[in-house]
C-alpha cells in the first residue's frame, strides 16, 4: 500500500517533470544514433596554377588579389558550407597535365588537412610554363571518372601558346559522363601578367616580345594569303612577326564555354563561395549515402527545458501568485494538490 506522503509526491506535477528530465538525460547518453539517407557531394577540384593565374584583376576584402588567391579563398570558405556528407579531392593543372594531390576524402574528418593543402597551393608548383587548358581539362575529366567524383575545374582559360588556327584538340571522351563545372576565373578586361625571375622575385610584366602571339603549327589561318610576305612553301603564315595581346590576360569565357559544351560540363564565372557551392549542388550527380542522425542534442535540450520548467518557471509563477493573488496567475499544472 502506498504511503500518504508517497501519494502526495506522485500528485505533485513537478515530480513527473523531474522524472521526465531524468529519463531524457539518461537517453542522451544511452540512445544510439539513427541512420537516414541523404544526398552527398563528391567533388574533385582541379586548380590552374599557370602564370596567368598570378594576374591581380580580382579583389579580396576590397584589395587587389591574384586569381589563384581568389580560388584558394573561395575553396576554403566553400569547405565549411558543403552539404554533409561531402568528399573533397584536390589536384593542380600546369602545362598540359592535371596532377592529383589527393583523392576525395571526407571533409569533416580531414578538414584541417584539406585547408592546409589549399593554403599551400602556389604557382611555383608548376612544372612547365606552357598552358594547354583543353588537354588539362580532358585529363581532369578522366581523373574525376576514375575516382567516381564530380569535377570542378578552376581556370582563366588562357592558353600559352595560343591554340593553332585549326583549333585545339578534340574531346574524345563520352560527353556528359562526368558531371561538374568549369569555373572561369578573372575579369573580362585585359590585364598584364606578372613576370618573375628564376628565384621567384617579381620583376615586372610580360611584354609582347616575351610570349608567342600566334601558334604557327598546323595549317595557316584563312587570311594567310593576304598577309605581307606570304609564300605557300616558305612563309605560309606570312613574313612578318606576329603581333597581338597574348601577353595580356582576361578570363577567356567564350573559349571555356565551348569546352563546357564539348564535354557536357556546366560553365560558371567565379565570384564567391556561396555561388560556387550553389552551382555545384545544381550540377552535381545525386549520390545517396547513409547519414547518421545524432539524437543527443535533441534529448539534452528536452531535459534542459523540463529542468527550467521545474526550477525556473514554477517558482516564478508561484511568486507571482503570492503577490497578485492565486486567481490572477492560476497555473494548475504546477500547483500542489
Amino acid at each position: 500500500m502506498i504511503a500518504p506522503a508517497s501519494r502526495g509526491s506522485l500528485r505533485d506535477p513537478r515530480f513527473w517533470v523531474l522524472t521526465g528530465a531524468a529519463l531524457l538525460l539518461f537517453a542522451t547518453f544511452a540512445a544510439p544514433s539513427l541512420t537516414r539517407t541523404g544526398n552527398g557531394v563528391d567533388v574533385l577540384v582541379i586548380v590552374d596554377i599557370t602564370g596567368s593565374m598570378n594576374v591581380r584583376d580580382v579583389k579580396l576584402a576590397g584589395r587587389p588579389a591574384s586569381r589563384l588567391d581568389l580560388v584558394k579563398s573561395v575553396l576554403r570558405e566553400a569547405l565549411a558550407s558543403l552539404p554533409c556528407p561531402a568528399r573533397f579531392g584536390l589536384g593542380v593543372f600546369s602545362e598540359r597535365q592535371s596532377f592529383l594531390l589527393f583523392e576525395p576524402v571526407d571533409v569533416c574528418a580531414a578538414f584541417d588537412a584539406i585547408e592546409g593543402t589549399l593554403a599551400g597551393l602556389d604557382w611555383r608548383m608548376g612544372w612547365e610554363g606552357d598552358s594547354h587548358v583543353a588537354m588539362g581539362l580532358y585529363r581532369a575529366i578522366d581523373m574525376a571518372r576514375d575516382v567516381k567524383a564530380d569535377l570542378a575545374f578552376f581556370t582563366d582559360g588562357h592558353e600559352a601558346p595560343p591554340p593553332p588556327a585549326s583549333g585545339g584538340p578534340a574531346f574524345e571522351g563520352e560527353r556528359g559522363a562526368v558531371k561538374g563545372l568549369i569555373m572561369g576565373v578573372g575579369e573580362y578586361a585585359l590585364s598584364p601578367i606578372p613576370k618573375f625571375d628564376d628565384d621567384g622575385r617579381e620583376i615586372g610584366f610580360y611584354g609582347m616580345n616575351d610570349v608567342l602571339q600566334e601558334n604557327r603549327f598546323g595549317p595557316p589561318p584563312k587570311d594567310a594569303e593576304g598577309r605581307e610576305g606570304y609564300n605557300p612553301r616558305n612563309a605560309p603564315f606570312g613574313g612578318q612577326v606576329a603581333t597581338g595581346s597574348e601577353h595580356l590576360s582576361s578570363v577567356r569565357e567564350p573559349y571555356l564555354k565551348s569546352l563546357a559544351e564539348a564535354t557536357g560540363l556546366a560553365y560558371r564565372h567565379l565570384s564567391d563561395a556561396p555561388s560556387f557551392v550553389a552551382a555545384l549542388k545544381e550540377t552535381a550527380k545525386p549520390r545517396p549515402v547513409p547519414v547518421a542522425l545524432d539524437l543527443r542534442p535533441f534529448l539534452a535540450s528536452g531535459a534542459l527545458a523540463l529542468l527550467l520548467a521545474a526550477y525556473g518557471l514554477a517558482p516564478a509563477l508561484a511568486a507571482l501568485r503570492r503577490r497578485f493573488g492565486a486567481k490572477s496567475f492560476a497555473f494548475p499544472f504546477f500547483r500542489r494538490t
